[in-house]
């Protein structure tokens, strides 16, 4: 693991996984553009997450709901009265900074971190929603927002879902897209920032059935981390106390990573019990229920929610995978991300840019293509382009050489041990896929 976290944000950059967003313009404070190889793994990370989630189950069905959306909605959620944060400002240097993350000095008082004054505001509520407005006119007949979750969606579409997917409880409704929250204090690179991508569940079940399945979730939701390459000594389950609980939760407990800075957040699964649906219910007017046919009963479902951020679980991927060693007494840096999350699974590289290999190259490439992201190179020596792809992550090289155009083989090289085989090119597409696992 990377022990700086400049390593991972020197790499993201020189690579070509995130980039400052506007930098051309100096910049504009924590948001960031994800680039050549960032939005290939990011894109992994999702398609693992809904492959999960969504594609390996009978039991949950998938949602893409609006960003913008009514107030009625944030409303009822309590959004617009409990999504806050207590806000102090500092008299002398200005500065504004979130009071619960300010540490008491010894005589009691908060010290501001720029400059340590002790001449701070009285702290005040601080709405993170980001408002707009959908029409012509500026005014509050026409106020909206930037959904701060997705997961009201969900619950706003389940009558919907329900009758045209025919599930019954227990069964679940899985999102990934676009979240926005005004955050007072983003910063640790990706992992808080104001624009993000979210990778949620609302899971319905019945309500004597809530404890059962959060346990099942916390459990599942970790072991997904695991699966994927996060060594189980870097992450953590840690339920919530009962002052952290959210105003819906009737209990939390968060996958947490060990970040170069501590423990930080990559999921929290929540038992948000009957209070959405019944939320919504009471200020749309429509019965949010589900009417079990073969017992006769009609209930609320309490809802179990897996709730993971996309781009700090990249993040955290990268730091698990950054690793240096020693090749050949030669000093590399190495991602060991698995193949299902490498921005690249294969690199087609020939051994020269003379016109005799280009075109086998091409031809492998063309090959490789439909089962794999591949990488094509033909600039500098093989060495530097061999340890160009240990460093953005691409577990196999396949590289033409002038024995190819005789014994019609290529060479394929394996990234975490080096170790280098002979395939003729009719197989390559299949030892490939075996390797990869595709």
């Amino acid at each position: 693991m990377a022990a700086d976290m400049e390593d991972i944000v020197r790499l993201a950059k020189a690579r070509g996984f995130i980039f400052p967003s506007a930098e051309i313009y100096g910049g504009f404070r924590s948001t960031y553009d994800y680039g050549p190889l960032g939005v290939n793994m990011l894109r992994n990370v999702k398609n693992a997450w809904w492959r999960s989630m969504v594609q390996l189950r009978h039991d949950v069905v998938g949602l893409d709901a609006a960003i913008l959306s009514s107030p009625r909605i944030w409303a009822a959620s309590g959004h617009l009265e409990n999504f806050t944060d207590p806000l102090v400002d500092c008299r002398n240097c200005q500065e504004r900074w979130r009071a619960d993350h300010l540490e008491p000095a010894p005589d009691g008082a908060l010290h501001c971190p720029k400059c340590e004054s002790t001449d701070l505001t009285e702290a005040r509520a601080f709405n993170l929603m980001f408002k707009t407005f959908a029409g012509p006119l500026d005014d509050e007949s026409n106020a909206a927002y930037l959904r701060p979750e997705t997961a009201q969606g969900h619950f706003v579409n389940f009558s919907n879902v329900l009758r045209t997917s025919r599930k019954r409880p227990p069964f679940g409704i899985a999102q990934v897209g676009k979240s926005f929250r005004n955050e007072i204090t983003p910063g640790n690179f990706v992992f808080r920032t104001r624009e993000f991508e979210q990778m949620e569940l609302e899971y319905f079940v019945p309500p004597d059935e809530a404890a059962k399945w959060f346990d099942y979730w916390c459990k599942e939701r970790f072991e997904w981390y695991v699966e994927l390459g996060i060594p189980r000594g870097m992450l953590r389950l840690r339920p919530h106390e009962k002052e952290e609980l959210s105003h819906y939760s009737a209990g939390t407990s968060d996958v947490e990573f060990l970040f170069p800075w501590g423990w930080g957040e990559l999921e929290g699964i929540a038992n948000r019990t009957d209070y959405d649906l019944k939320a919504h219910s009471a200020a749309s007017g429509e019965k949010l229920e589900y009417f079990d046919q073969a017992s006769g009963d009609r209930y609320t479902p309490y809802v179990i929610e897996p709730a993971a951020g996309a781009t700090r679980t990249m993040m955290a991927f990268l730091l698990a995978a950054y690793d240096t060693d020693e090749v050949a007494g030669e000093k590399r840096t190495v991602l060991r991300l698995d193949p299902r999350l490498a921005p690249y699974q294969v690199a087609v590289l020939p051994l020269s840019r003379k016109d005799t290999l280009v075109p086998v190259a091409q031809e492998v490439l063309r090959l490789l293509q439909p089962i794999a992201m591949c990488d094509y190179d033909e600039t500098q020596a093989i060495g530097r382009r061999y340890r160009r792809q240990d460093e953005i992550g691409t577990p196999l090289c396949v590289t033409v050489d002038f024995e190819s155009l005789e014994d019609h083989a290529v060479t394929l090289r394996d990234r975490d041990s080096t170790v280098q085989v002979r395939v003729p090119i009719d197989r390559v597409v299949d030892e490939v896929r075996s390797r990869l696992g595709a």
